[in-house]
Order: C-alpha cells, then sequence, then structure tokens
C-alpha cells in the first residue's frame, strides 16, 4: 500500500493512494493536485534520525575519481532540511554546482539494536523516494561531507509515498533514474550498491539504536548534473513513484 501525508483546505491529513486519487483519512477523495504534500512520515516521540551514504555506489566514486568505500561512509543530517513532492528547493545564491541524488530511503518500523542481516528485513516499515541534494562548492572531503553541502532546509524532497515494505518483493534489485526538464540524467539499479539494506542495518546498530521512524537514505549512482534555477527535477524508483520539484534561487 502506498501511504502519504498532506494537507488540504488547511487541514493535515494521512492518506493512501487510490486508482490514481487520494482518500483521506477522513474518508474524502480528492485529486493528488489538489493537497500540499509533506515527507510521508508519521510524526514521531524522539528527534528523527536521519542516516545517508555517500559513495555507495561504485561507479558514482568513479564518476567523483574516488575510490569505493571499505566500510559505510556516512553522514547525519536534520529533519529540518525534509520537504514534501512538489515543492522548491534553494539554491544559495553565487553557487557554482548543486546536483540532485536520487536516492531509495529505508523507513525503519521497530526499534533495532545489534540486528542481524538475516534479520534486518523484519525491521524495515517500508520505502520511499529521497532527493539528497549537494551543494559541491563546500565539500570539503568527500570522505566527510560536511553541513553546508547536505544539510540546509529545502534539500532533502521525500516522497510521495511511503510503500510498505510487503509491497517491495526485492529492494536490492530497483530501477531508478532522474529526469531534468524532460531529459533522462540518471539511470541506475540498487542491485550496484556497495553495502546493501540488510549490510547497511546491521552496520548502524552494532553501535546504535534505530528507532521506529528513522531514514536510512542508501546513496546514489552516477549521473549527477548542475541544477539551475527553474529546473524541474523527477526522481523515480521502481515500485515506489516519482519525486517532483523545483530549483528556486534565493537572490
Amino acid at each position: 500500500m502506498k501511504h502519504a501525508r498532506v494537507i488540504y483546505q488547511g487541514r493535515e491529513h494521512s492518506a493512501q493512494e487510490s486508482e490514481g486519487m487520494l482518500l483521506l483519512s477522513d474518508g474524502q477523495r480528492v485529486r493528488q493536485d489538489a493537497v500540499h504534500w509533506l515527507p510521508p512520515l508519521a510524526p514521531v516521540a524522539q528527534a528523527r534520525t536521519i542516516l545517508c551514504l555517500g559513495l555507495n555506489y561504485a561507479d558514482h566514486a568513479k564518476e567523483l575519481a574516488f575510490k569505493p568505500p571499505s566500510e559505510p561512509l556516512a553522514f547525519l543530517k536534520g529533519q529540518s532540511s525534509l520537504i514534501g513532492h512538489r515543492e522548491h528547493t534553494l539554491r544559495p545564491h553565487g553557487v557554482k554546482m548543486m546536483h540532485y541524488e536520487c536516492e531509495l530511503a529505508v523507513v525503519i518500523g521497530r526499534t533495532a539494536k545489534n540486528v542481524k542481516q538475516a534479520d534486518a528485513y523484519d525491521f524495515v516499515q517500508g520505502y520511499t523516494i529521497a532527493n539528497d541534494y549537494a551543494i559541491r562548492d563546500y565539500l570539503e572531503n568527500w570522505y566527510r561531507p560536511n553541513l553546508r553541502v547536505k544539510g540546509r532546509p529545502t534539500c532533502t524532497p521525500l516522497g510521495p509515498w511511503l510503500v510498505d515494505a510487503k509491497d517491495i518483493a526485492d529492494p536490492m534489485h530497483l530501477n531508478l533514474q532522474t529526469i531534468v526538464n524532460g531529459q533522462i540524467t540518471q539511470r541506475g539499479n540498487t542491485k550496484d550498491m556497495i553495502f546493501s539494506i540488510p549490510a547497511l542495518i546491521e552496520y548502524f546498530t552494532s553501535f546504535m539504536t534505530l528507532r521506529p521512524g528513522d531514514l536510512i537514505l542508501t546513496g546514489t549512482p552516477d549521473g549527477v548534473v548542475d541544477c539551475q534555477p527553474g529546473a524541474q527535477i523527477e526522481c523515480s524508483i521502481e515500485g515506489i513513484g516519482s519525486l517532483q520539484n523545483t530549483i528556486e534561487s534565493t537572490s
């Protein structure tokens, strides 16, 4: 099942996809273009942990002239960076290189500590799409992406749907692509991740606790290009949907 969170007529609703429409939590059926989309995540009682992966596809590491990492290259970002489907991402004035990163995002469904790979999928609630924008101008070290590269408000569109884990037969074999202004600029498949979803869950939970609603953004393949103000970006992942947003200048 595909779940969403939206604002309709000034009220926030959980929603489900229903024959191309949205079925709201109060029973109303509305058009998808009649709502304001939010990240498809239920509220959590504590701060949400957002774990992100750098260079988790060998072709992307090669594209950037870096050796693939021998263990997950992970960093954190704040929840304030998240926005919903069809929202605007701000490009800072004077930036020379800002690119999308189409990524499969894993949503944790149960408290997870010391989880083994064989059991990892039991702790996954579902999957969504993340566009993990990077502002390359501020990058100091690919092995330590700093906060100005990845942590800015509006720079992590998420959604539009959260798809139940049981509805994705094999999350490690999904095609993904990015379209910029109508042109395909990125293609890949999750089978090419260096560290699989079970490997990542085992790795992270070996030294920290993941809780329901936490996110793991699993990295992007090669094919990233600069995105100028006005650019229309569409990130798609097989079985999950298409996440759309627009680049807007801060000037």
